[in-house]
């Protein structure tokens, strides 16, 4: 099994930066993908950006180059630095963890990031 908790979240102007973590723990040699999912209410969950073994990271068009994904593999972490945020940014961010072929799914239980005036 694998476990993830993601932090960072919250409030911040339009403009800003946050920076997400998501630590995993537990069967962490088992996981090959790992993305950055988010979620508002009445919407499906959006890919945001993903990175797997010995690839490039991968970010969705909206992020438009204002974010980037860095991992820390000594502290199993993943981190997701966001620039330039917009309103529209706002959601719950979510981790998710998969093995080589996807067939297990690790999500951690997400984080509030709001951009308000």
């Amino acid at each position: 099994q694998v476990q993830l908790a993601e932090s960072g979240g919250g409030l911040v102007q339009p403009g800003g930066s946050l920076r997400l973590s998501c630590a995993a723990s537990g069967s962490t040699s088992r996981i090959y993908h790992m993305t950055w999912y988010r979620q508002i209410p009445t919407k499906t969950r959006e890919l945001v950006a993903s990175i797997s073994r010995e690839e490039n990271p991968r970010y969705a068009d909206f992020v438009e180059g204002r974010f980037t994904l860095s991992t820390n593999n000594a502290e199993n972490t993943l981190y997701l630095q966001m620039n330039s945020l917009k309103p529209e940014d706002t959601a719950v961010y979510y981790c998710l963890a998969e093995d080589f072929m996807r067939n297990n799914q690790y999500w951690g239980r997400g984080t509030q990031v709001t951009v308000s005036s």
